[in-house]
């Protein structure tokens, strides 16, 4: 069985980390799977997903790994190209990923005791985002 839903979210952009695990279990118990995995993608070029302890010591230090990696001013073509300034944000987002997959048992995500799934806005603005849930399964 394949069950499609979706999660919208209000961002502040600006490598705004939201954790989405409680929005994710609560797709997976509305759906009539018990077994099996979900899979979350971003439908946009300036967002990712991964998973993280997410408490404010380790949002800190993973937003200043992105700043580290793709400064927000540094020079992209991007921004020559098309003078919307969030090349940075193109550029976190594809080296972060658009989707994450995470099975789950008896209607719960397997996630480690201190693993949570999260949302990364990295656009230089505030956006209304909604990501693509899919549930497979028995």
């Amino acid at each position: 069985m394949i069950v499609t839903k979706t999660i919208k979210l209000k961002s502040r952009g600006e490598t705004d980390i939201i954790d989405i695990t409680d929005k994710l279990n609560n797709c997976i118990a509305d759906s009539k799977v018990k077994d099996g995995i979900a899979t979350v993608f971003v439908s946009g070029s300036t967002g990712g997903l991964t998973t993280i302890e997410y408490e404010p010591g380790l949002i800190k230090d993973l937003e200043r790994g992105f700043e580290i990696i793709a400064p927000r001013e540094g020079e992209y073509q991007h921004n020559l190209r098309w003078h919307d300034g969030n090349g940075f944000s193109h550029v976190r987002a594809a080296m972060l990923g658009p989707s994450l997959t995470v099975p789950f048992t008896s209607k719960r995500l397997t996630l480690g005791t201190w693993q949570q799934i999260v949302f990364i806005d990295f656009d230089n603005r505030a956006r209304s985002r909604e990501l693509v849930v899919q549930i497979m399964g028995e």
